[in-house]
């Protein structure tokens, strides 16, 4: 393609071979008027009229034009020289900035590439201790719980088997201290029997090492018969203090054995919450900081990923515009080294026909031949040879022709012309002519298809390289969708796998829960219904009234000697009615235990079941969300291997438009690079055939030497 200074000015050899011609077609007239035969040309008229003159008048006309000529050359060679000193002098500084960007880019594309790997490596990390220490945090959880759950369950345990050896300590301390045990209900002390033998049962472990074996034998003998176990003597006055007093210090010693227990757990269980608490604090606090963390580098990832794939284009785009820099400036330092070659030969050659020009001046103004051309242009001389030399003389003009463009077709065309008549050789040239007329516009219409092709060929590839660089980034946004797709898909999976876990494990303790409450209902109900018993029996004995022992006595006459002393009045146990208040007291005390765990139930109930309603609408929403992610996946990979497709096919294309290039160049370099030469060399030939065919046709030479 042309430059815009090859555009705004003819090429120089287009001016060089002109110049030539003029000055080959003039000196071609000096010789032809220098010899005899050059007098053939002229008409008598002319001979009159002096045509050495007119010769004379021709060379310094030449003259002036030659030197009009260099100063037209000078012009352009002075616009070319600034063309290259401006663009080399701006290309070599383009080419150093960019070489210099490229360094840059390639340096910050190394530095980002290794942030970027550094803060992948940190985010994976922070993630392995987020989930390590949820993991501990959850472990912690899971063991607290079952610590609670445990410390409920003996804090229960310890609370109701203290509560009922008191129960057994208030029954036997009301008749200890020398009252009979007779006057104790046979229930209450099965009652004190059962909680006696029930507590060294369940709590075996905790008693061993507390009580001695002679305190266990006589708990043991107490459980087995409470009713008899006083009954050592057959004399029902016998003292009772020591077996009561042994018994009551077991039962008192188990209730503070329990308490101390219950003092020791409660002690315990507030040290654990608190530890645990701490921990909680401490793991959630890590968690929070290293999930802050991690959003945070995951911002950072961002960013320097961005920046890296905007650095990474500039360095295409940087490498791009310095090849072509550099293609410029070989083109521009192989045009301006010919063109200053061209300047330099161009000179030469006009100094040397300047110079030639002078000294044909010198010798044709001289007086001698003036004299001679005088004798030599006579009227009678023009007339003698007017027929002979025509052919000579178009065929000299076609040999010098022929040299001077190193024309083959011209030389046979020559000497063509000193053997054939004129009519053949006439057609000869116009043959030739027409040859070259129809070369010419081949050319041209090749010029013109390689022109098109080039500037198609180059706005198509430029056209797929944005393609490509699209589809290209394109690429790159699908991957990171689809990575971050799957990240978010496995997350959601984790979280229902969890909840469903933790649903699990809520119904499993509620299930627990509810057995415990079932049983402490029952228990407390049984108890009731015990002490309801306990109580019936009770009220009936100490509820009646004591009228038929005194009739008795009112009713008994002596009738004889009066008989021994006899019992004493019987008079109920005092005590009953405590015992009576404390077994409705206990009776109530189980009542408000029983609503107390049914409202306790209840609540745990309403809980778990908000608790289930609420995991079950969680793990719904994620499992719509699994659903839609999956299928905004499935699409993103589809696009991406439509993309992919896509991107194969722009590349393959800019393969194909490469070679095309490349056969475009073969075709097409030397036709562009040589065009304006080649015309001109073309066109200066068609008019040196058609100057033979006119001087062949009997053209007058003056017209001839006017035209050149």
């Amino acid at each position: 393609l042309k430059s815009p200074a090859q555009r705004r000015h003819p090429p120089a050899g287009t001016v060089g071979m002109a110049a030539a011609m003029r000055g080959l077609i003039s000196l071609l007239a000096f010789v032809l008027l220098a010899s005899p035969a050059a007098s053939l040309a002229f008409d008598a008229a002319d001979a009159k009229n002096r045509p050495v003159s007119k010769v004379i008048t021709l060379l310094k006309d030449m003259m002036k034009q030659l030197e009009k000529e260099a100063e037209e050359d000078e012009e352009i060679y002075d616009k070319m020289a600034c063309w290259c000193e401006t663009n080399d002098r701006e290309k070599t500084k383009s080419i150093a900035d960019a070489e210099a960007r490229i360094e840059d880019l390639t340096v910050k594309i190394e530095e980002l590439t290794a942030t970027s790997a550094r803060l992948n490596t940190e985010i994976k990390n922070h993630e392995k201790e987020v989930a390590k220490n949820q993991e501990a945090l959850d472990k912690a959880t899971a063991i607290r719980e079952k610590q609670l759950a445990e410390f409920n369950a003996e804090e229960k345990d310890l609370l109701e088997s203290i509560s009922a050896l008191k129960a057994a300590i208030t029954v036997l301390s009301k008749h200890h201290g020398g009252e009979s045990l007779l006057q104790v209900p046979r229930t209450h002390m099965l009652g004190v029997a059962a909680t006696l033998q029930n507590e060294m049962r369940k709590h075996s472990a905790l008693l061993e090492g507390v009580l001695t074996r002679s305190e266990r034998r006589a708990a043991m003998a107490f459980v087995q018969a409470p009713q008899d176990y006083f009954d050592a003597a057959p004399t029902f006055k016998q003292s009772y203090a020591p077996q009561s007093g042994e018994i009551f210090g077991i039962l008192r010693q188990m209730k503070e054995t329990f308490e101390s227990n219950l003092s020791a757990s409660q002690k315990e269980e507030m040290a654990n919450q608190k530890a645990y608490e701490d921990l909680k604090a401490a793991k959630e606090a890590e968690i929070k900081a290293g999930t802050e963390q991690i959003d945070k580098k995951t911002d950072e990832l961002a960013e320097a990923d961005e920046k890296n794939a905007q650095s990474k284009t500039d360095l295409d785009d940087t490498k791009a515009s310095l090849s072509a820099d550099d293609q410029f400036l070989m083109m521009l330092k192989e045009k301006c080294s010919m063109t200053d070659k061209e300047w330099e030969e161009r000179q030469k050659t006009r100094q040397l026909e300047m110079e030639a020009v002078s000294k044909a001046l010198a010798v044709l103004s001289g007086d001698d031949a003036h004299d001679l051309f005088s004798r030599t242009f006579s009227p009678a001389m023009l007339q003698t040879a007017a027929g002979s030399s025509e052919r000579d003389r178009a065929s000299q003009a076609l040999a010098t022709a022929a040299k001077k463009l190193n024309s083959p077709r011209l030389a046979a065309l020559a000497y063509r012309t000193r053997l054939d008549a004129f009519e053949r050789v006439k057609k000869a040239i116009d043959d030739l002519i027409a040859q070259h007329a129809k070369d010419k516009a081949a050319e041209i219409k090749h010029k013109d298809f390689c022109v098109d092709e080039f500037n198609t060929n180059q706005l198509r590839t430029e056209k797929k390289e944005r393609e490509k660089q699209d589809l290209t980034a394109q690429i790159d946004d699908l991957e990171m969708q689809i990575k971050t797709l799957t990240e978010a898909l496995d997350t959601l999976k984790a979280e229902i796998a969890e909840m469903q876990v933790q649903l699990k494990r809520a119904g499993e303790d509620r299930e627990k829960q509810n057995k415990e409450f079932q049983m402490t209902v029952a228990d407390q109900r049984e108890t009731q219904k015990l002490l309801q018993a306990a109580l019936g029996v009770l009220s009936d004995f100490y509820g009646k009234k004591d009228s038929a022992a005194a009739t008795l006595i009112q009713k008994q006459e002596p009738a004889g000697p009066p008989p021994p002393a006899g019992f004493e009045t019987y008079k109920k146990s005092a005590a009953s009615g405590g015992v009576l208040s404390m077994i409705q007291q206990i009776i109530s005390d189980a009542k408000a235990m029983e609503a107390e765990a049914i409202r306790s139930e209840e609540d745990a109930q309403k809980a778990y079941e908000d608790f289930v309603k609420e995991t079950n609408a969680s793990i719904e929403a994620k499992s719509k969300d699994i659903v839609n992610k999956s299928e905004e996946k499935a699409k993103a990979e589809g696009e991406l291997v439509e993309t992919k497709q896509a991107k194969e096919a722009a590349m393959l294309e800019l393969e194909q438009l490469s070679n095309y290039n490349a056969e475009l160049h073969q075709s097409c370099d030397f036709v562009l690079k040589n065009f304006e030469l080649r015309q001109t060399a073309r066109d200066e030939e068609v008019e040196a055939l058609r100057q033979a065919k006119a001087i062949l046709s009997g053209a007058k030479f003056e017209e001839f030497l006017q035209s050149a």
